[in-house]
């Protein structure tokens, strides 16, 4: 005998729609390459995102079709983490660290049809182009005065595109979002996420014992968009409605420690070297930056040490650093908090 629960598929325009339901003035916070800040809600990036589904599809994306992603974190690889998977496709963050050849036999790999890039990445672009599979390379404005020729503009695409776009059918087991390993151990190995394990995934992200994340935080990855999904955050963010704070390249402490005041983040997540640096900074100038609250720190991708990586910013800065683990690195057949354990206090 069956349950007679409803049955209901885990797909990402289900998030996608619930954003848009609930959370639709809650803000999500971008920082450009000359550190100025652009802002806009979960509501207006429900309509882009699909906007970008309906302009993907009539450039000929199909079901399965991977578009791969050169840029950093900023509100408009948000939308292509949804608008990209929602509409059918497959979205493929490129490692822009990575060396040029390396991106290339990954995309060519991959099978990519589609890039989207931000406009100040195009001089990596330009250095693998010949080697690269795309049939369409789409520009982000984000950093430089307009697209050049021979590009297609991300924004005159959302501009011509459909309001009234329908969600194609999505099996929750289809893929959603593909990664490829930094090939630390041999050549680069890729993994395809489902819908599925992606709203698991986000699910999970709100229990106390992961992230602890809820509609009442402020959220900063400083884990990249192109590494393991920023560690999920893009989705579990967008699905519990926390407010998003997207640091796009300015990763250096004191940019950092500036976002992390001026916004009020709540829950700040990156690798070990991040925050040692972050702390180095505080002990340099204890005074400059004043924290209303305690910031809970989410530290994983390598192993970690006792000290400095677990010292408290309370002393000098009122808020706390909670050291919370997340080898989410080390095995990409599981989506990052499959790992993640809290650190007793």
């Amino acid at each position: 005998m069956r349950g007679t629960m409803m049955d209901f598929p885990l797909t990402l325009p289900t998030i996608l729609e619930r954003a848009r339901r609930i959370f639709p003035r809650v803000e999500i916070v971008s920082q450009k390459p000359d550190k100025s800040i652009t802002r806009t809600c979960y509501g207006e990036f429900h309509s882009r995102a699909r906007r970008l589904a309906s302009s993907l599809t009539k450039l000929g994306m199909k079901r399965g079709d991977r578009v791969a992603s050169m840029m950093w974190n900023h509100s408009k690889h948000l939308e292509a983490f949804f608008g990209v998977p929602c509409g059918g496709g497959i979205l493929h963050t490129l490692n822009l660290r990575l060396h040029p050849h390396e991106i290339a036999v990954i995309a060519k790999h991959a099978g990519d049809r589609f890039l989207l890039i931000d406009d100040v990445l195009l001089p990596v672009y330009e250095r693998f182009h010949q080697e690269a599979p795309f049939e369409h390379v789409i520009v982000v404005p984000y950093g430089c005065n307009g697209v050049p020729q021979g590009f297609l503009n991300y924004e005159d695409m959302l501009a011509e595109a459909d309001d009234d776009f329908c969600y194609p059918k999505i099996d929750e087991n289809d893929g959603a979002v593909m990664c490829y390993t930094s090939g630390t151990t041999g050549f680069s190995k890729g993994v395809i996420y489902s819908h599925r394990a992606l709203v698991l995934h986000s699910f999970a992200s709100g229990l106390a014992e992961v992230f602890g994340m809820s509609f009442s935080d402020t959220v900063l990855p400083v884990a990249p968009m192109f590494h393991a999904n920023a560690w999920g955050l893009p989705f579990s963010a967008t699905m519990l409605g926390a407010r998003l704070v997207l640091p796009g390249p300015n990763v250096d402490p004191e940019s950092l420690l500036d976002l992390m005041v001026n916004e009020r983040v709540t829950i700040a997540c990156g690798v070990p070297t991040v925050w040692i640096g972050v702390l180095e900074a505080l002990e340099k100038e204890p005074v400059r930056w004043k924290f209303a609250a305690p910031v809970r720190i989410v530290c994983g991708g390598s192993a970690s040490r006792a000290d400095p990586e677990a010292r408290s910013f309370r002393p000098a800065d009122q808020a706390s650093m909670g050291h919370d683990r997340d080898n989410s690195h080390r095995n990409f057949r599981r989506t990052p908090a499959a790992h993640a354990r809290l650190a007793r206090r």
